[in-house]
């Protein structure tokens, strides 16, 4: 989010909100998560409950989604989805083997985001899940 702004803004009225700091909001990891799944079973769950966040990532993968488009938490710009780890071919070196694969959805406000820096955004997150020790070397 660092290396991409526009994916951690909100709009305020007719204004956009660039933040000097990261509140992601992780669906169900955060503190009181038995809480907010029990209001969230009961139907109880309010835009309060949710709200502060800057950026949020979602992880409809624990259900069984293989793929999916989340909805951005107004007034956030965007929010990551991640889904299920599945076996799949994949072609190595000429070869076709079977690796784990994750597909990740980024659904982002167009008046914020535009598609090119959507894409620019995923391919970092991959290369980090790939290399982590590039996130803490910030590289």
């Amino acid at each position: 989010m660092k290396a991409f702004p526009s994916v951690n803004a909100w709009i305020v009225g007719t204004d956009i909100e660039y933040h000097n700091y990261y509140n992601i909001g992780i669906a169900g990891i955060e503190m009181g998560v038995r809480d907010l799944a029990t209001k969230g079973r009961d139907g109880k769950i309010s835009p309060n409950d949710l709200g502060g966040g800057t950026f949020s990532i979602t992880n409809g993968g624990v259900f069984g989604s293989l793929l999916s488009t989340p909805i951005v938490n107004a007034p956030q710009s965007a929010i990551l989805g991640l889904h299920k780890i599945q076996d799949r071919p994949m072609a190595i070196n000429g070869k076709v083997e079977i690796r784990p694969m994750m597909y990740v959805a980024l659904t982002y406000d167009h008046r914020i985001v535009d598609g090119k820096e959507a894409v620019s955004f995923l391919v970092k997150v991959k290369e980090l899940v790939q290399a982590p020790e590039r996130l803490l070397l910030e590289i």
